[in-house]
């Protein structure tokens, strides 16, 4: 058994793989692979709408939000959200709190203002800033919900809700890993590769009343509204990716939904960062513990030269994906829905002995 710690694109429930493989050669007894239906076909119009309504029944969403799965990954919205959203002489607020989030402040300066109400860069984000003010006149907040590479992680959202502009979140990394009110955010994108499903496919959960009201004209692919209006089929949707994340949310509400998953996953961090804290051999960079993120936890070792021979021992354990991102080092272990605890007790357990062994 492979243990998947990768940030993604990351592991899937056993069952989804082996749902998909059998799909791909015959797709609800059609004697047709799901790759070679047609995306308006009944066939391929049911899977859509399941994907859609578990979504909606997942989040608890009201009849304002919308669902939609994008061609383009999270990337593609840093741009698309701007230009949908934010006129040229208008302002938009973001939060600056590791590299997804400066990737999206940099595309939102091709559309409008941006105003950066906090930052941790200048401590290569090892941090959650949390004094800020934002604008009254700017027309939305952008905050990234959490930070894979550099392992912070907001949990309170308060200031952003009494913030009084309309909210966007970047939830690719922890999108329905948690429960919270989901109808307060007007935008909400993640790409599928990690909670919701294989990747190739963006889920987008947009309030419909905050669009329309910018100057410019925009493509036909590029305007949200035209894809409601389609119910995501504008073009040729990725077919196979979403069947994916259809059976993906269909496991997650089986199992119990949002709220048990988090129960899961807190379970998953608590051994883990338990591990970082009481053994001398490692240590964590975030250095505030409430901004350490529950999905991708990162740590060092104290010689770092020991870094790569603990990385030996992971592999030869079948323990992969728990190298750090360069711009971080040391490890990073994502724990992502389908991950089970049986990974990170294995895990853990080979730390405990590395770190008894090298004293």
């Amino acid at each position: 058994m492979m243990h998947n710690f990768n940030a993604g694109p990351s592991i899937l429930p056993r069952e989804v793989f082996q749902q998909a493989s059998e799909a791909i050669l015959n797709y609800n007894n059609s004697g047709l692979s799901i790759l070679e239906i047609g995306h308006r076909t009944d066939l391929f119009q049911a899977v859509m709408d399941e994907a859609i309504a578990l979504v909606k029944e997942l989040m608890q969403l009201d009849d304002q939000h919308e669902v939609l799965f994008l061609h383009g990954g999270a990337s593609t919205q840093f741009f698309q959200i701007p230009m949908n959203l934010l006129n040229d002489n208008e302002i938009a607020a973001y939060t600056d709190t590791g590299t997804w989030s400066a990737k999206a402040i940099k595309e939102a300066k091709i559309f409008g203002h941006v105003e950066v109400v906090c930052s941790a860069k200048e401590s290569n984000y090892n941090h959650l800033p949390k004094q800020f003010t934002v604008p009254k006149t700017a027309k939305y907040l952008h905050l990234t919900t959490n930070e894979t590479i550099h392992g912070v992680q907001w949990h309170d959202f308060t200031p952003f809700f009494e913030a009084g502009v309309p909210l966007v979140a970047d939830m690719s990394s922890d999108i329905l890993s948690r429960v919270m009110d989901f109808n307060k955010f007007d935008l909400i994108y993640a790409g599928a590769q990690k909670n919701v499903g294989a990747a190739g496919v963006n889920l987008v959960v947009i309030n419909k009343n905050i669009l329309g009201k910018v100057n410019r004209k925009l493509a036909s692919m590029m305007d949200y509204r035209n894809h409601i209006e389609n119910g995501s089929m504008l073009n040729t949707p990725p077919v196979f990716a979403v069947y994916v994340c259809m059976l993906t949310l269909r496991w997650l509400k089986n199992k119990g939904g949002v709220a048990a998953i988090e129960k899961i996953n807190n379970q998953k961090a608590q051994l883990l960062y338990n591990a970082i804290d009481t053994l001398p051999a490692f240590k964590g960079p975030v250095i505030n513990k409430e901004d350490r993120s529950i999905m991708n936890a990162c740590f060092v070792m104290e010689n770092a030269d020991l870094e790569k021979e603990f990385l030996t021992l992971c592999k030869q354990n079948n323990i992969v994906g728990v190298k750090g991102h360069r711009s971080v080092g040391g490890f990073r272990v994502s724990l992502y829905n389908a991950l089970p605890l049986e990974s990170v007790q294995l895990l853990t357990d080979l730390m405990k002995d590395f770190a008894n062994k090298k004293g």
